[in-house]
């Protein structure tokens, strides 16, 4: 499918075309099957991520205290 760019430059038009394949998680998706994982393997890495993300938390509660 091709659009032409009628408002704006190019730069903005690929600017918003990544914003929405990004909201989209069309690359996320992509990338997350690329490999077959594990199940204990996934479960390891959202357990990672969820200590990495309330740690996040935890220091910027503690800034505003």
């Amino acid at each position: 499918m091709t659009r032409t760019v009628v408002k704006g430059s190019f730069e903005n038009s690929l600017k918003r075309f990544k914003q929405q394949v990004a909201k989209s998680g069309t690359l996320s998706e992509k990338k997350k099957r690329e490999h077959f994982s594990k199940p204990g393997v996934l479960r390891r890495e959202a357990k990672k991520n969820a200590i990495i993300n309330s740690r996040k938390q935890n220091r910027k509660n503690r800034n505003y205290d």
